[in-house]
């Protein structure tokens, strides 16, 4: 398996913040990001404590970054069915196809830079 240089790494950033800025994507701040990433990567349910916990912030930042996340109809929230007091946060239709979307670009990048991915990311990629 062949490592990213550090080089690649910040190019690849670059490149992929670079499209996002460029084009019709949601302007995201890094925060927002992370928790947007953490709803759809770990293992769920997630409650704002819960992602205050994993990302070492405050609990009303959490909850400021999820106003505007749901906003976006990125995430939603839900009351917890077995306690009422809990909100659940949740995926969204919206949210899947903007993190698949955003992971190609940098699949599409990490290629330019030589880098090798799946056949499946690459034929993802170019399409």
């Amino acid at each position: 398996m062949a490592r990213i240089s550090t080089q690649n790494a910040l190019e690849i950033w670059c490149d992929v913040t670079s499209q996002i800025v460029a084009g019709d994507w949601p302007d995201l701040t890094l925060r927002q990001q992370a928790i947007l990433m953490q709803v759809y990567l770990k293992p769920q349910p997630h409650t704002v404590r819960g992602l205050a916990h994993a990302l070492n912030i405050t609990k009303p930042a959490v909850t400021r970054a999820i106003d505007a996340l749901s906003g976006l109809d990125l995430v939603k929230r839900k009351k917890d069915p077995d306690d009422l007091r809990n909100v659940l946060i949740q995926r969204t239709v919206k949210g899947s196809v903007f993190l698949s979307e955003f992971s190609e670009l940098f699949i599409k990048e990490a290629n330019r830079c030589g880098l090798v991915t799946s056949e499946e990311d690459t034929e993802k990629a170019a399409a």
